[in-house]
């Protein structure tokens, strides 16, 4: 299976969305009803401020309680408009923003920051013109702001100009419903088959035949990435998940020189970001690279700065510790797989 496949499918019940490239399965999305999704909007209510932080503790719709982390000037029971970041961690709240937006293949409106951008991936001056023109045309007498997304480049003036307009009627309908003495949810966040159309917008073959996990080997390569062990050819790693980050391991297997230590971090710095993508790990992750020289210490950093560009999940490359170890800071935007795949 050459180039780009987009599948849709349900596994174990859940929807589920797999990009394949190559015939090789590069992300994965399984949705999970055990918290809100990422980009779900809520009316909130603040409940109680956190002394000494600037943040306050809020009521959530079904006893769910969410943080924010820049609460002051709020009071109790004040009602506000909150948006889910990502997943929380057990047993803690449910980390959201004020800063609402709603986002779509093409555009990002942006309430209360005005002013319309054009990512800056778009370099063809003609195309930044022809797409910006798109975006004044549309908002002309809109008081939000527009980012106008990297997939705008090569796309049909119509979709990008119906896909703006869905996100403002969104807004108004959204942002006109803050009054309320009691916590609701205002839009569920999109799901795996949405978020697909929304993220994954190089050009690719979609499928959505029932099954088609099964007839096209995503479910063999789902079967893989339930183990730790990753295979990098030139050595091997193990990703594993505890509660209070997520280990990386690096060996080089029976070759212990300096130039194999090179070339086994190396490639773990080139997978690190799939396997971590397909997991859907995030959080604080600790890696813990074959022993190597400073100067080969740049060398991997690069490349990991490289590897981690063009991810599509926030990730921070930390450094390196005092005992050796490279530490990074990965947003939360998935959560672990490992739950529900153990049945597939």
């Amino acid at each position: 299976m050459k180039g780009r496949t987009i599948l849709l499918d349900h596994v174990a019940g859940r929807e589920a969305a797999a990009l394949m490239v190559d015939g090789k399965l590069d992300d994965l999305l399984i949705d999970d009803d055990s918290q809100p999704r990422p980009g779900a909007i809520f009316r909130a209510i603040c409940d109680r401020p956190l002394k000494g932080q600037g943040g306050m503790m809020l009521r959530l719709p079904d006893g769910e309680t969410g943080f924010l982390r820049q609460g002051r000037g709020l009071r109790p029971g004040q009602p506000i408009l909150v948006q889910v970041t990502g997943y929380s961690e057990a047993g803690k709240a449910i980390p959201v923003t004020d800063r609402v937006i709603f986002k779509s293949r093409y555009a990002i409106v942006t309430p209360n920051a005005p002013g319309i951008n054009t990512s800056r991936a778009i370099a063809d001056e003609e195309e930044r013109a022809r797409v910006n023109a798109i975006g004044h045309a549309v908002m002309e007498e809109a008081e939000h702001g527009l980012i106008l997304r990297s997939s705008c480049a090569g796309a049909d003036d119509e979709d990008i100009a119906e896909d703006i307009e869905a996100m403002l009627e969104l807004a108004s309908a959204v942002l006109g419903d803050l009054e309320g003495a009691n916590p609701e949810a205002l839009t569920e966040g999109d799901g795996p088959h949405v978020l697909a159309w929304r993220e994954w917008t190089s050009r690719a073959d979609v499928i959505t035949d029932e099954n088609c996990f099964e007839h096209h080997g995503v479910l063999d390569q789902i079967e893989d990435i339930k183990s730790a062990h990753i295979d990098l050819g030139e050595g091997h790693m193990y990703v594993e998940s505890t509660r209070a980050l997520v280990a990386v391991d690096v060996n080089t297997g029976g070759d212990t020189s300096p130039a194999a230590a090179l070339k086994a971090n190396l490639a773990a710095s080139r997978a690190l970001p799939r396997a971590l993508r397909l997991r859907g790990l995030g959080g604080q992750i600790a890696v813990d690279f074959a022993p190597m020289s400073k100067a080969h210490r740049k060398q991997v950093e690069q490349s990991l700065r490289a590897s981690f560009k063009n991810d599509g999940i926030e990730t921070s490359l930390v450094g390196w510790t005092t005992m050796g170890l490279f530490e990074l800071q990965r947003k939360r935007e998935r959560l672990p797989i490992a739950g529900f795949i153990r049945n597939i």
